[in-house]
């Protein structure tokens, strides 16, 4: 189902900035025994997506609520919230935009992610790479055609995710996910300084390896970095987390960072 600014429907105008640019900002969250997973978090998100887009939105309580709505009295599922800038302007000009648009829909949660937990998924190179652009850098924003190309190349494999460089050729993250791996006690993960999202999960598991006796490094490192990694592991707000067990010729069976960080982030409210 869809809620567009409070009502149910499932039809925005033709003007909406989303449709028109692109403009806008989301963020997609798990739903949990009538919870919405790391809520604030989620609310902060979209906060500074707005901020860095300077999106005018100000119905965050109203936001909030609606949220938690759509989530209660359901076992699992999908949440996902688009603020877009709305309509008005003409061409790319924003000036006459004054009210922004809040899309709320949910969906099942997906089925292959309690056997990629369990399984561990394969990953391959993606021919795709990202756009270097600092000033967007980590934002969930609406231009999401890298990723669909990704994917769609992503489908054309037997692989279950995509390794994504970026136009330099330095790890950036996954098509749907970030990535850590470890080499003995260190724990590295890209640095999204240039290009990639800054996922929540990402951010949560950064925190729990602070606290713990891991030691967290992020790098600009090559897709040959991953040949001396024990371990490696995806994330995203939904999975949570989930083992790589091989990559091209690379195989990898250690769980310690995935069995470590793995039910923490189950617990995450």
């Amino acid at each position: 189902m869809f809620l567009i600014n409070g009502l149910e429907q499932d039809t925005l105008p033709a003007s909406d900035r989303a449709i028109q640019f692109g403009d806008g900002c989301f963020t997609t969250a798990r739903i949990l025994d009538g919870d919405v997973c790391l809520l604030e978090a989620h609310i902060r998100r979209l906060q500074h997506g707005c901020e860095k887009l300077m999106i005018p939105f100000t119905h965050w309580e109203t936001l909030r609520q609606e949220m938690c709505q759509l989530a209660t009295g359901k076992d699992s599922g999908v949440l996902k919230v688009i603020i877009s800038r709305g309509s008005g302007g003409r061409g790319y000009s924003a000036a006459s935009c004054i009210n922004p648009t809040r899309i709320l829909s949910v969906s099942a949660y997906p089925a292959h992610y309690t056997r990629w937990r369990e399984d561990g998924v394969t990953l391959t190179l993606s021919p795709v790479r990202l756009g270097r652009n600092p000033m967007l850098a980590g934002l969930k924003h609406l231009n999401r055609l890298e990723q669909v190309l990704i994917r769609t190349h992503l489908e054309q494999t037997d692989a279950d995710e995509a390794l994504v460089l970026d136009s330099e050729g330095f790890i950036t993250e996954c098509c749907a996910a970030n990535l850590l791996w470890r080499q003995g006690e260190e724990v590295f993960t890209p640095s999204l300084e240039h290009a990639g999202v800054n996922g929540l999960m990402r951010q949560f598991c950064l925190e729990q390896l602070a606290r713990s006796g891991f030691r967290v490094v992020e790098v600009s490192a090559g897709e040959t970095s991953l040949q001396t990694a024990d371990e490696v592991i995806i994330c995203n707000a939904l999975m949570p987390v989930v083992p790589v067990r091989a990559y091209g010729q690379q195989r990898w069976s250690s769980r310690e960072l995935f069995q470590f960080l793995a039910p923490i982030c189950e617990q995450t409210r």
